[in-house]
């Protein structure tokens, strides 16, 4: 395991066009936003719970030069549909299946949070799914096995709802409770406001989805390298943690950011970038055609 610390530098962020991406819903109901050559390499970010492909405009920007950079809406999200039923598999299977529809060969892909233990519910069922993986502020596991703590859990994500608050109500509150006190104010605002626009439905659904997650054994089996990229202020995933993960992983990369709480792609994202980038210029070339 490469271990690797990093300050988080605040960095200017290149000038973004709107004509730089595009929102699309494809054929099989996902939405998402796309940016850069469609013959280059895929780079697909995958948002957390409460987040939105628009959430990663930024890094589409950033590396949409040089990649096929793409974010979807998980479903139910954004303007994606629903699933009938939400769970880690049904979830995975849905990226596999978005992944065919666009042809994305062998993308990478960029888990953040939920969108991590995605990643990995996919890599354990199609180890060879990815070029390559990044890791960033999630888990690989669904906190204690204890019952008591579960319940505990879900009570305190799920309680307000069910006193009567709407998404609207908690955003604010619970993008502070989650970030950094260095925080990039445009990019709190953007947590924010896609928090807000969360269905409460949809908010409900996804944290249901994380009871009885484990891929903490198919850690050791990831055959595709992996960049693990945690914050020295991530209560939600601890730095302790991701750096066991990146352990387990065989050859991972471990990068722990300064001064970053649960949202580094929007509370640091130059230091994010950076990390990601290094990452990704150290990756050997994929011999197959890409799509």
């Amino acid at each position: 395991m490469a271990v690797q610390h990093e300050a988080s530098v605040p960095q200017a962020a290149r000038q973004q066009t709107q004509q730089e991406y595009e929102q699309v819903v494809s054929p099989g109901g996902i939405s998402y936003l796309e940016g850069g050559h469609p013959g280059a390499p895929p780079l697909l970010f995958l948002h957390g719970i409460g987040g939105a492909a628009r959430m990663f405009r930024g890094q589409i920007d950033h590396f949409g030069a040089d990649y096929r950079a793409l974010a979807w809406d998980m479903p139910g999200y954004g303007h994606s549909a629903p699933l009938p039923l939400v769970s880690m598999d049904t979830l995975a299977v849905a990226l596999a299946g978005f992944i065919e529809e666009l042809g994305l060969h062998r993308p990478v892909l960029v888990g953040h949070s939920l969108g991590g233990m995605m990643v990995q519910q996919l890599l354990a069922r199609a180890p060879h799914a990815a070029r390559a993986v990044v890791l960033a502020q999630t888990s690989a596991a669904f906190g204690s096995r204890d019952p008591a703590w579960q319940a505990e859990f879900l009570s305190a994500r799920l309680g307000p709802l069910d006193a009567g608050h709407s998404m609207a109500g908690l955003a604010e509150a619970l993008v502070a409770e989650m970030a950094g006190p260095g925080a990039d104010p445009a990019g709190m605002a953007l947590a924010r406001d896609c928090l807000a626009h969360t269905p409460d439905s949809t908010y409900r659904d996804s944290v249901m989805a994380m009871p009885g997650f484990d891929c903490w054994d198919a850690l050791a089996r990831v055959a595709v390298p992996a960049l693990v990229l945690a914050g020295t202020l991530d209560a939600a995933a601890p730095a302790r943690g991701m750096e066991r993960m990146a352990a387990r992983i065989p050859g991972a990369h471990y990068v722990l950011l300064e001064g970053v709480g649960h949202l580094a792609h929007l509370e640091q994202p130059g230091a994010f970038n950076a990390a990601v980038r290094q990452f990704l210029r150290g990756l050997p070339d994929d011999p197959a055609p890409h799509g």
